[in-house]
Protein backbone atom coordinates (compact mmCIF):
# COMPACT_ATOMS: atom_id res chain seq x y z
CA UNK A 1 0.00 0.00 0.00
CA UNK A 2 2.98 2.73 0.57
CA UNK A 3 4.34 1.68 -2.60
CA UNK A 4 1.35 2.30 -4.32
CA UNK A 5 1.18 5.52 -2.53
CA UNK A 6 4.83 6.93 -3.23
CA UNK A 7 4.79 5.48 -6.79
CA UNK A 8 1.30 7.49 -7.25
CA UNK A 9 2.98 10.58 -5.30
CA UNK A 10 6.03 10.57 -7.56
CA UNK A 11 3.78 10.52 -10.99
CA UNK A 12 1.98 13.34 -9.63
CA UNK A 13 5.47 15.08 -8.55
CA UNK A 14 6.90 14.36 -12.52
CA UNK A 15 3.53 15.86 -13.98
CA UNK A 16 3.71 18.85 -11.48
CA UNK A 17 7.45 19.49 -13.13
CA UNK A 18 6.36 18.72 -16.41
CA UNK A 19 4.06 21.14 -16.25
CA UNK A 20 6.32 23.59 -14.67
CA UNK A 21 8.64 22.79 -17.54
CA UNK A 22 6.47 23.46 -20.27
CA UNK A 23 5.35 26.98 -18.76
CA UNK A 24 8.96 27.97 -18.57
CA UNK A 25 9.88 27.00 -22.13
CA UNK A 26 6.42 28.59 -23.36
CA UNK A 27 6.80 31.52 -20.93
CA UNK A 28 7.92 33.45 -24.61
CA UNK A 29 5.32 32.50 -26.73
CA UNK A 30 2.89 32.97 -23.68
CA UNK A 31 4.06 36.98 -23.54
CA UNK A 32 3.63 36.67 -27.41
CA UNK A 33 0.29 35.80 -27.55
CA UNK A 34 -0.75 38.49 -24.88
CA UNK A 35 1.03 41.15 -27.01
CA UNK A 36 -0.95 39.65 -30.21
CA UNK A 37 -4.71 40.60 -27.93
CA UNK A 38 -3.60 43.45 -27.17
CA UNK A 39 -2.86 44.57 -30.62
CA UNK A 40 -5.31 42.84 -31.77
CA UNK A 41 -7.89 45.07 -29.42
CA UNK A 42 -6.23 48.18 -30.12
CA UNK A 43 -6.66 47.25 -33.83
CA UNK A 44 -10.25 46.58 -33.88
CA UNK A 45 -11.05 50.00 -31.99
CA UNK A 46 -9.09 51.61 -35.12
CA UNK A 47 -10.49 49.70 -37.61
CA UNK A 48 -14.10 50.12 -36.43
CA UNK A 49 -13.44 54.17 -36.23
CA UNK A 50 -11.88 53.84 -39.50
CA UNK A 51 -14.83 51.86 -40.95
CA UNK A 52 -17.11 54.42 -39.53
CA UNK A 53 -15.48 56.85 -41.49
CA UNK A 54 -15.54 55.60 -44.00
CA UNK A 55 -19.35 54.55 -44.82
CA UNK A 56 -20.71 57.49 -42.92
CA UNK A 57 -20.56 58.87 -46.58
CA UNK A 58 -22.91 56.19 -47.63
CA UNK A 59 -25.05 55.40 -44.95
CA UNK A 60 -27.18 57.96 -42.85
CA UNK A 61 -28.64 55.69 -39.95
CA UNK A 62 -26.15 55.63 -37.21
CA UNK A 63 -27.59 51.90 -35.86
CA UNK A 64 -26.16 50.44 -39.22
CA UNK A 65 -22.80 52.40 -39.05
CA UNK A 66 -22.70 51.22 -35.33
CA UNK A 67 -23.36 47.54 -36.13
CA UNK A 68 -20.70 47.74 -39.40
CA UNK A 69 -18.56 48.69 -36.99
CA UNK A 70 -18.77 46.25 -34.11
CA UNK A 71 -18.89 43.33 -37.02
CA UNK A 72 -15.47 44.61 -38.27
CA UNK A 73 -14.20 45.22 -34.49
CA UNK A 74 -15.19 41.53 -34.10
CA UNK A 75 -13.91 40.16 -36.47
CA UNK A 76 -10.47 41.51 -36.15
CA UNK A 77 -10.29 40.46 -32.30
CA UNK A 78 -11.33 37.12 -33.42
CA UNK A 79 -8.43 36.89 -35.45
CA UNK A 80 -6.05 38.15 -33.17
CA UNK A 81 -7.31 35.18 -31.10
CA UNK A 82 -7.17 32.52 -33.30
CA UNK A 83 -2.80 34.33 -33.86
CA UNK A 84 -2.75 33.85 -30.22
CA UNK A 85 -3.78 30.06 -30.08
CA UNK A 86 -1.25 29.44 -32.48
CA UNK A 87 1.56 31.00 -31.02
CA UNK A 88 0.60 28.96 -27.98
CA UNK A 89 0.69 25.65 -30.42
CA UNK A 90 -3.15 25.04 -29.17
CA UNK A 91 -3.89 23.65 -32.52
CA UNK A 92 -6.58 20.95 -31.16
CA UNK A 93 -7.91 24.00 -29.29
CA UNK A 94 -8.49 26.17 -32.16
CA UNK A 95 -9.97 23.46 -34.30
CA UNK A 96 -12.30 22.77 -31.41
CA UNK A 97 -13.28 26.21 -30.65
CA UNK A 98 -14.17 26.46 -35.06
CA UNK A 99 -15.96 23.36 -35.06
CA UNK A 100 -18.28 24.56 -31.77
CA UNK A 101 -18.71 28.01 -33.43
CA UNK A 102 -19.54 26.61 -36.75
CA UNK A 103 -22.02 24.48 -34.73
CA UNK A 104 -23.56 27.51 -32.49
CA UNK A 105 -23.69 29.79 -35.59
CA UNK A 106 -25.88 27.14 -37.09
CA UNK A 107 -28.32 26.56 -34.73
CA UNK A 108 -28.68 30.53 -34.06
CA UNK A 109 -29.18 31.08 -37.80
CA UNK A 110 -32.02 28.47 -37.85
CA UNK A 111 -33.61 29.93 -34.67
CA UNK A 112 -33.17 33.36 -35.88
CA UNK A 113 -33.83 32.95 -39.55
CA UNK A 114 -36.22 36.17 -39.81
CA UNK A 115 -34.42 38.59 -37.85
CA UNK A 116 -31.07 37.47 -39.86
CA UNK A 117 -32.79 37.84 -43.11
CA UNK A 118 -34.16 41.40 -42.06
CA UNK A 119 -30.60 42.44 -40.95
CA UNK A 120 -29.33 41.57 -44.07
CA UNK A 121 -32.09 43.58 -45.39
CA UNK A 122 -31.45 46.60 -43.95
CA UNK A 123 -27.73 46.65 -44.69
CA UNK A 124 -28.92 46.55 -48.72
CA UNK A 125 -31.24 48.70 -48.08
CA UNK A 126 -28.74 51.43 -46.46
CA UNK A 127 -25.95 50.97 -49.40
CA UNK A 128 -29.10 52.07 -52.20
CA UNK A 129 -28.87 55.04 -53.40
CA UNK A 130 -32.56 55.56 -54.67
CA UNK A 131 -33.84 54.79 -50.71
CA UNK A 132 -32.33 57.70 -48.59
CA UNK A 133 -33.86 59.40 -45.35
CA UNK A 134 -36.79 61.99 -46.33
CA UNK A 135 -37.45 60.28 -49.49
CA UNK A 136 -41.35 59.95 -50.10
CA UNK A 137 -42.31 56.23 -51.16
CA UNK A 138 -45.31 53.96 -51.72
CA UNK A 139 -45.00 50.55 -51.26
CA UNK A 140 -46.80 47.70 -49.32
CA UNK A 141 -50.00 49.66 -49.87
CA UNK A 142 -48.32 52.43 -47.68
CA UNK A 143 -46.77 55.60 -48.75
CA UNK A 144 -45.10 58.35 -46.57
CA UNK A 145 -41.75 59.85 -46.00
CA UNK A 146 -39.07 57.62 -44.47
CA UNK A 147 -37.60 58.79 -41.59
CA UNK A 148 -35.41 55.76 -40.27
CA UNK A 149 -34.09 52.40 -41.68
CA UNK A 150 -32.55 50.59 -39.07
CA UNK A 151 -31.20 46.58 -39.20
CA UNK A 152 -34.98 45.58 -38.29
CA UNK A 153 -37.47 47.36 -39.95
CA UNK A 154 -38.05 50.48 -42.59
CA UNK A 155 -39.76 53.36 -41.23
CA UNK A 156 -42.32 55.42 -43.04
CA UNK A 157 -44.43 58.45 -41.76
CA UNK A 158 -47.62 58.88 -43.65
CA UNK A 159 -49.42 62.14 -44.68
CA UNK A 160 -51.63 61.84 -41.79
CA UNK A 161 -48.66 61.83 -39.17
CA UNK A 162 -48.78 57.92 -38.53
CA UNK A 163 -45.86 56.01 -38.37
CA UNK A 164 -45.76 52.68 -40.08
CA UNK A 165 -43.29 50.06 -39.64
CA UNK A 166 -42.15 47.83 -42.19
CA UNK A 167 -40.05 44.58 -41.96
CA UNK A 168 -36.76 45.55 -44.35
CA UNK A 169 -37.51 41.76 -45.73
CA UNK A 170 -40.50 43.34 -46.82
CA UNK A 171 -39.42 46.01 -48.76
CA UNK A 172 -36.35 44.52 -50.05
CA UNK A 173 -38.75 41.79 -51.69
CA UNK A 174 -42.00 44.12 -52.94
CA UNK A 175 -42.10 47.00 -55.65
CA UNK A 176 -41.36 50.53 -54.24
CA UNK A 177 -42.65 54.00 -56.01
CA UNK A 178 -39.99 56.68 -54.86
CA UNK A 179 -41.45 59.89 -55.76
CA UNK A 180 -38.30 61.83 -54.68
CA UNK A 181 -36.37 60.63 -57.63
CA UNK A 182 -37.69 62.80 -60.12
CA UNK A 183 -37.92 66.21 -59.63
CA UNK A 184 -41.10 66.35 -62.08
CA UNK A 185 -45.03 64.91 -61.34
CA UNK A 186 -47.97 65.04 -63.39
CA UNK A 187 -51.27 66.13 -62.57
CA UNK A 188 -54.39 64.04 -63.79
CA UNK A 189 -57.52 65.89 -63.75
CA UNK A 190 -60.83 64.68 -64.74
CA UNK A 191 -64.33 66.58 -65.58
CA UNK A 192 -67.26 67.01 -67.19
CA UNK A 193 -69.08 69.55 -68.62
CA UNK A 194 -73.14 69.98 -70.14
CA UNK A 195 -73.66 68.39 -73.69
CA UNK A 196 -74.89 71.89 -74.23
CA UNK A 197 -71.48 73.63 -73.59
CA UNK A 198 -69.02 74.62 -76.20
CA UNK A 199 -66.11 72.10 -76.38
CA UNK A 200 -63.68 74.10 -77.99
CA UNK A 201 -64.61 77.27 -75.40
CA UNK A 202 -64.12 74.43 -72.32
CA UNK A 203 -60.84 73.20 -73.69
CA UNK A 204 -59.27 76.73 -74.65
CA UNK A 205 -60.05 77.68 -70.91
CA UNK A 206 -59.18 75.08 -68.89
CA UNK A 207 -56.10 75.16 -70.45
CA UNK A 208 -55.22 78.83 -70.08
CA UNK A 209 -56.52 78.98 -66.41
CA UNK A 210 -54.04 75.73 -66.02
CA UNK A 211 -51.36 77.79 -67.39
CA UNK A 212 -52.00 80.70 -64.94
CA UNK A 213 -52.30 79.18 -62.03
CA UNK A 214 -48.78 77.42 -62.18
CA UNK A 215 -45.37 79.28 -62.73
CA UNK A 216 -44.32 75.67 -64.07
CA UNK A 217 -46.55 75.38 -66.67
CA UNK A 218 -45.11 78.00 -69.25
CA UNK A 219 -48.09 78.34 -71.85
CA UNK A 220 -51.14 76.67 -72.78
CA UNK A 221 -49.71 74.41 -74.90
CA UNK A 222 -48.17 72.54 -72.54
CA UNK A 223 -51.02 71.73 -70.63
CA UNK A 224 -53.10 68.17 -72.44
CA UNK A 225 -56.64 68.25 -72.83
CA UNK A 226 -58.19 65.27 -73.88
CA UNK A 227 -62.07 64.41 -74.23
CA UNK A 228 -62.72 61.01 -73.16
CA UNK A 229 -66.42 59.62 -73.23
CA UNK A 230 -70.27 60.65 -73.61
CA UNK A 231 -71.38 60.03 -70.29
CA UNK A 232 -74.86 59.70 -69.06
CA UNK A 233 -75.09 63.14 -68.36
CA UNK A 234 -72.10 64.94 -69.18
CA UNK A 235 -69.10 64.59 -71.72
CA UNK A 236 -66.16 63.99 -69.92
CA UNK A 237 -62.39 65.43 -70.19
CA UNK A 238 -58.79 64.21 -68.72
CA UNK A 239 -56.37 67.33 -68.39
CA UNK A 240 -53.05 66.36 -67.21
CA UNK A 241 -50.37 68.86 -66.86
CA UNK A 242 -46.59 68.72 -64.87
CA UNK A 243 -45.79 70.10 -61.68
CA UNK A 244 -42.30 70.60 -60.25
CA UNK A 245 -42.75 68.14 -57.07
CA UNK A 246 -41.68 65.51 -55.49
CA UNK A 247 -43.99 64.43 -52.44
CA UNK A 248 -47.35 63.25 -52.56
CA UNK A 249 -48.64 65.98 -50.65
CA UNK A 250 -47.39 68.75 -53.32
CA UNK A 251 -49.54 66.79 -55.43
CA UNK A 252 -52.35 66.90 -53.92
CA UNK A 253 -52.27 70.66 -53.25
CA UNK A 254 -51.72 71.21 -56.99
CA UNK A 255 -54.61 68.92 -58.05
CA UNK A 256 -56.94 70.91 -55.19
CA UNK A 257 -55.34 74.42 -56.33
CA UNK A 258 -56.18 73.33 -60.21
CA UNK A 259 -59.83 71.71 -59.36
CA UNK A 260 -60.55 75.60 -57.67
CA UNK A 261 -59.51 77.30 -60.23
CA UNK A 262 -61.32 75.28 -62.70
CA UNK A 263 -64.26 75.63 -61.12
CA UNK A 264 -63.93 79.29 -60.51
CA UNK A 265 -63.38 80.25 -64.48
CA UNK A 266 -66.54 77.65 -65.16
CA UNK A 267 -68.72 79.54 -62.73
CA UNK A 268 -67.85 83.27 -64.50
CA UNK A 269 -68.37 81.81 -67.93
CA UNK A 270 -71.55 80.16 -67.15
CA UNK A 271 -70.40 76.41 -68.18
CA UNK A 272 -72.37 73.57 -66.43
CA UNK A 273 -70.65 70.51 -64.17
CA UNK A 274 -73.52 68.28 -64.39
CA UNK A 275 -73.97 66.06 -61.36
CA UNK A 276 -76.51 62.91 -61.38
CA UNK A 277 -80.05 63.30 -60.56
CA UNK A 278 -82.49 60.84 -58.74
CA UNK A 279 -86.37 61.46 -59.38
CA UNK A 280 -88.53 58.89 -57.63
CA UNK A 281 -91.67 58.25 -59.18
CA UNK A 282 -94.48 56.47 -57.17
CA UNK A 283 -96.92 54.92 -59.63
CA UNK A 284 -100.07 54.29 -57.30
CA UNK A 285 -101.51 57.30 -55.71
CA UNK A 286 -103.05 56.41 -52.21
CA UNK A 287 -106.52 57.81 -51.62
CA UNK A 288 -105.98 58.97 -48.05
CA UNK A 289 -109.81 60.01 -47.21
CA UNK A 290 -110.98 56.25 -48.16
CA UNK A 291 -108.25 54.77 -46.14
CA UNK A 292 -109.25 57.41 -43.07
CA UNK A 293 -113.53 56.17 -44.17
CA UNK A 294 -112.37 52.99 -43.77
CA UNK A 295 -110.42 52.76 -40.20
CA UNK A 296 -113.17 55.30 -38.91
CA UNK A 297 -116.67 53.13 -40.12
CA UNK A 298 -117.64 51.51 -36.88
CA UNK A 299 -118.09 47.77 -36.87
CA UNK A 300 -121.42 46.46 -36.41
CA UNK A 301 -121.08 42.98 -35.90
Amino acid sequence: MREQFNTALGNLIDKLIGWFNAIIENIPNFILAILVMVASYFAAKYVSRLVKKVVSNRIEQDSIKNALARVVAVLVVMLGLFIALGVLNLGKALTSLLAGAGVVGLAIGLALQGTIANTFAGLVLSFRKKIQIGNWVETSGFSGEVIDINLKDFTLKEADNNIVIIPNKTILENPMKNYSLTTKMRIFLECGVGYESDLEKVQQLTKEVIAKSFDHVKSPDDVEFYYTEFGDSSINYLCRFWIDADSMLEKMRAKTKAIIEVKKAYDAEGINIPFPIRTLQFGNKLDVKSAEQKTSTPNNS
